[in-house]
Formats: structure tokens, sequence, C-alpha cells
């Protein structure tokens, strides 16, 4: 890329110099020729002008000596008429200069010195005239004497010099310039390479790789682009990793249990009876369990469970599964306490799934609630947009540093909120994700006064029917 931007640099400068120089070439030979053989050097180029506008409209040199007169600001013979010099000729160089009118045939027409016109001209002395051009043909010339003599061949020679002078110029600015992109395309592309050599490290496995950030470019925005790139990737592969840790961890225990209970059946420790394999069927249930919330989470994140939206009173559906859970509740010495909705809501839900997110919030709010304690379930409406179901225990609540980690896969706060419950750690995530397909979400929270806060949010407006 470096050698493609430095050849696009000269390129340019190329292209700029080779315009300038034939820019520069034409113009200053049109400008030298007007200069030196269209009465520039003379100062009269306004009377040069004059006179082909009067033979242009007139066809003939009859009633010129008024253009003449006018513009040189003396008349015929010598005769000062006045008026000063022509319109756009110097008094000084027009004054005692002799000019002289001839026709193409050398006859002079008018004479500033004298008033003879009746002279005719060489063909050799009209060399050094300034010719007279009206559409493209002569139609005369003007001498003038008293100024510089300047022929063909000092025109040629003066416009190789200012050529060449010009190449010069050309050659050393664009040499300059290419040192200037070689300088300015290393500058330019060193955020590029950097990014390219991360990118490299990161294709053969280094997540770590991070790129520094200069000012505020669009360079700068690929880099700050390829970090949080980086950073995904590498936060996706430690979750990977710890995700596969955590499977084969979840997996071991219930299989272990199991061999163990079918070694000692087998070695005849234990005697095949019924009670003896309900260990078994205990660890095979749990192992069901597990690849079935697996299975859910794998569905989820591909986008392809399917919801079965019907049309459900979510009041009745809230107080069907606290009724179910009232016997295990009282058997442990909790209450649960359901306030009342303002008014009936119909949702276009999933019902089973909402009753898999909503049996999950409750078994966590039981297991983790003290003998003694309350558990609260409100259901409310905020703006009109969402139904909040929110889910507050009096536990021990959620240690801080684990509320950011609450809902990732296999999670499991400290001791005092994780007992030896068998739980493996996927129902929170699960049921926010359940959550997410619904279009809404959960959150969780501590409690001022004590104890954990889960709030799940269901949008009305998407899923509000009739």
């Amino acid at each position: 890329m470096t050698r493609r931007l430095i050849l696009a640099f000269a390129f340019v400068v190329l292209i700029a110099t080779v315009s300038l120089v034939l820019i520069v070439r034409l113009n200053t030979a049109e400008t030298v020729r007007t200069f030196m053989f269209r009465g520039g050097m003379a100062g009269v180029e306004s009377l040069v002008s004059a006179l082909e506008d009067h033979y242009r409209e007139f066809g003939s040199w009859l009633g010129s000596e008024a253009v003449f007169r006018e513009a040189s600001g003396v008349g015929p013979g010598g005769t000062g008429m006045g008026m000063g010099p022509g319109k756009g000729m110097n008094a000084e160089e027009t004054i005692g200069q002799h000019l002289r009118l001839v026709d193409v045939d050398g006859t002079v027409i008018l004479d500033n010195k004298t008033r003879h016109s009746a002279e005719h001209i060489e063909a050799g002395e009209l060399e050094f005239a300034i010719p007279l051009e009206v559409d493209g043909q002569e139609v005369g010339y003007l001498l003038t004497e008293g100024g510089m003599v300047f022929t063909p061949d000092t025109e040629q020679a003066l416009l190789n010099r200012l050529n060449s002078a010009a190449i010069t110029a050309a050659m050393i600015a664009g040499g300059v310039s290419l040192v200037l992109a070689l300088l300015l395309s290393y500058s330019l592309l060193r955020p590029v390479r950097e990014l390219t050599q991360a990118a490299t490290h990161m294709a053969k496995g280094d997540l770590s790789q991070r790129v520094r950030i200069r000012g505020e470019s669009q360079v700068a925005t690929l880099g700050t682009a390829f970090n949080r790139m980086a950073s995904s990737l590498q936060q996706a592969g430690e979750r990977r990793r710890a995700l596969t840790a955590d499977i084969a961890h979840e997996l071991r225990t219930p299989l272990a249990v199991q061999r163990a209970h079918l070694e000692a059946l087998q070695d005849g420790i234990y005697d095949l009876t019924v009670e003896n394999l309900i260990p078994i069927e205990e660890q095979n249930r749990a192992l069901t369990h597990l690849v079935e919330d697996l299975r859910m989470l794998a569905l989820v994140d591909a986008g392809q469970l399917a919801l079965e939206r019907i049309p459900t009173d979510f009041s009745a559906l809230i107080e069907r599964l606290i009724s179910r859970f009232n016997p295990q509740a009282a058997a442990q010495g909790v209450e649960i306490i359901l306030s009342p909705m303002a008014a009936p809501t119909t949702l276009a839900i999933d019902p089973q799934r909402i009753e898999q997110i909503i049996n999950n919030l409750l078994s966590n709010a039981l297991r983790y609630t003290p003998e003694g304690g309350v558990i609260s379930v409100q259901c409310s409406v905020n703006s009109g947009q969402s139904l909040l179901i929110t889910v507050r225990d009096t536990g021990p609540g959620i240690p801080e540093e684990s509320l950011v980690h609450i809902f990732d896969r296999f999670y499991k706060a400290d001791r005092s909120r994780s007992p030896g419950n068998g739980s493996t750690g996927l129902g929170l995530s699960i049921a926010r994700k359940l959550a997410q397909a619904h279009g809404g979400d959960i959150a969780a929270s501590n409690h001022p006064d004590g104890g954990a806060v889960f709030m799940l949010a269901l949008p009305i407006s998407k899923n509000k029917r009739g």
C-alpha cells in the first residue's frame, strides 16, 4: 500500500508539473509575442488594436487619421492634438516615437512626423514592423522607431530561456513535492501498518492485540473499531473457555454419582432395589434438565426458538403461578404477597415461556429467603408501554460485584446466595433470553431495605391484541 500511495503522489505531482509547464509555455509565448510584436514594447498596443478595429469595421484605411490621432495623441506631421497619450499608452513611451501606418503594399498612409505620406517602405524594413491583422489576414503595418527592435529569432531565444526556467522550476517543485509525499505517506500509513500487524497477530490467535489511537481521523475511528472488536473477541473467547469448563464441571458431578451407585450395585454393596436406583434416576433427571437448558440457550442465541404467542390474561397467569408456590413457601416459613393489578391486562405472549421465567424468579426468591421472610410480587404498567413484574425477597441480597454477572451462564454468586442446592447457574440466563425473545428484558438490583429485586419488563404495545 505504501508503494501505491507513493506512486499515486508521484503521478499527481507529474501531472501537475506537466500541466504547469504547458500552461506557462502557452501563456508565456502568447504574452511575449504580444509584447514584442504587437506593440507592447513600444507602448502602442492600444493603437494597434484601434487600427485593426477600424479596418475591420470599414474595410479600408479611409478615416484612420482620427483613430491615429485619438490613440496616439499626436496628429500627422507632428502636430500635437492636446489630448495626451491614447488609451492604454504610456506618454513617456510614445513621445518622440516615429509612428507610420503602412498598407500591405508598403505605402505609407499616415506619419506622425511628416505630412508627406506617399513614402514607400521596402520589404526588408517591413520585417521589423508590427503587422496589423484582421480575420487572420495582414491588412497593414505599423512602423515604430525609437524603441527596441526584435526579430523572430529574438523571440525564439527569449521563449527558450523562459521555457528552460519554467522546466527547471517545475523539476525543483516536483522533487520537493515527492520528498513531502514520502514523508506524508510514511506518517499517514504508520497507523495502517500498525493496524495490519495487529490484525495479522490476531489472525494467528493473539487476541490481546490493540492499536494506539491518534487524533480523530478516519484511521483513528477504524483503530477504535478494531480495538472494540478485539476486546469483544477476547471476551467471547474467555466466555467460551469458561462455558466449556462449567459444562464439564456440571456434567462431572451427576455422572460421578451415577457411576458410583452403579459400581456399588455391580459389586453387591447395594442391593438392586427401587430405593437404591432413586439416586441414579435423580442424577439422570438433572443431566436431562441441564442438556435441555443448554439446548434452549443455543436455540435462543441462534434466533430459532419459536414462540407460540396467544392472547393471555396476565393477571390470571401470575395468580396461578403463585398458587403453585404457596405450599412450598409455607413449608419453608415464607410468605408470598401479590399486589393486585389495577386492571386486567391481556398480552399476546407464549404463556409456557413466561411461566418458565416467573418460575425461575420465584424459585430463586424462595431459595434465598430465610424462614419468616417475605416475597413480594407486584405488577404495574409503566407509562402504558411496558408491563413490569417485580419480585423482591428479603434474603441476603446480591453482592455488588456479582450484579453485572448475575445473568451470565453458569455464574453463581458467593456462598451466601449459592448454598448447595444443585443449581446449574443457567436459570437466570435462560429467563433473560426468553424475556428478550418477547421484546422485553430482566434487571436485577438490591433493595435499599435489603433483599434482591428482579424486574421483568414486557412491552405492551408490541404484544397487546384486540
